[in-house]
């Protein structure tokens, strides 16, 4: 009722002089429907509620639109772009169709992402919890989606064929090895297929494992962007507040001259 009252109150009800028997009224002066109430309103206007529209009603719903810069971004299913941005960078943005972002975002985290890949020898991503071997660093990696999951389904299929802390002989990792953990156990100043690892990429294994997990923290500011849209705050704000001063100055100058 709120809704319709207040579209009521917008509407501009003019009667025609020439003809009063149309309108049924010879009245020339506009009455305020927000003073004498529902009761006094015309009965044509009563009679046809459905011509009328609340604004509010009306109007696109606006809660994943935002305005950065007096520029209006559709962030559309906020949840979906999230998910869409961590199962691939930049899918996120450019589902918002944000093409610029998503290019950008695409190239610089997987480059990052494939390259600490070669420099590790392509084994610094890898999922492995096991005593000896607790790889905290994929909790990291994991941050670039789908370039990570191989390595969940090669670890489970590592802890099923693992007994007693020990590879089975009969475990045989899928993909030539693809992401897989290395065989168990994994004891540290001990020769295992992780020292093996070490001795063929040197420094490039820590290497690899730092830009690995690089590009997935990157890509967790990409989910955020994603999510929240850029920040709120406007390019040209400092040029505004400038012009609002430089327009508050004018004004008292001119109060001045006209008071003396």
């Amino acid at each position: 009722m709120r809704g319709y009252q207040a579209a009521v109150a917008n509407v501009n009800v003019t009667f025609n002089l020439e003809a009063p028997k149309r309108h049924n009224a010879s009245i020339v002066t506009r009455p305020d429907w927000r003073k004498m109430g529902t009761r006094s309103l015309p009965t044509a206007v009563l009679a046809t509620p459905h011509q009328y529209h609340s604004p509010a009603t009306s109007m696109p719903p606006t809660r994943n639109v935002i305005e950065v810069d007096s520029q209006k971004i559709d962030l559309k299913n906020r949840h979906l772009a999230a998910f869409l941005a961590w199962l691939l960078p930049g899918a996120g943005h450019y589902y918002q169709g944000r093409m610029t972002k998503a290019s950008l975002f695409f190239v610089c985290i997987m480059s990052t992402w494939v390259l600490g890949f070669a420099l590790g020898g392509g084994h610094v991503v890898y999922a492995s919890w096991q005593p000896g071997d607790k790889r905290w660093h994929y909790f990291l990696q994991a941050g670039v989606g789908t370039a990570a999951l191989p390595a969940l389904v090669q670890g489970n299929r590592m802890r099923k064929m693992t007994i007693n802390g020990a590879t089975s002989p009969a475990y045989k990792p899928l993909w030539g090895g693809f992401m897989a953990p290395p065989h168990r156990p994994v004891i540290e100043d001990s020769t295992d297929e992780v020292s093996a690892w070490y001795a063929v990429s040197g420094a490039g294994y820590e290497m690899g494992s730092f830009y690995t997990m690089i590009a997935g923290l990157l890509n967790i500011l990409v989910i955020y962007d994603a999510y929240s849209g850029p920040l709120s705050v406007p390019i040209s704000g400092r040029k505004e507040k400038d012009g609002e001063g430089e327009t508050s100055d004018e004004e008292t100058t001119n109060e001045k001259e006209t008071s003396s």
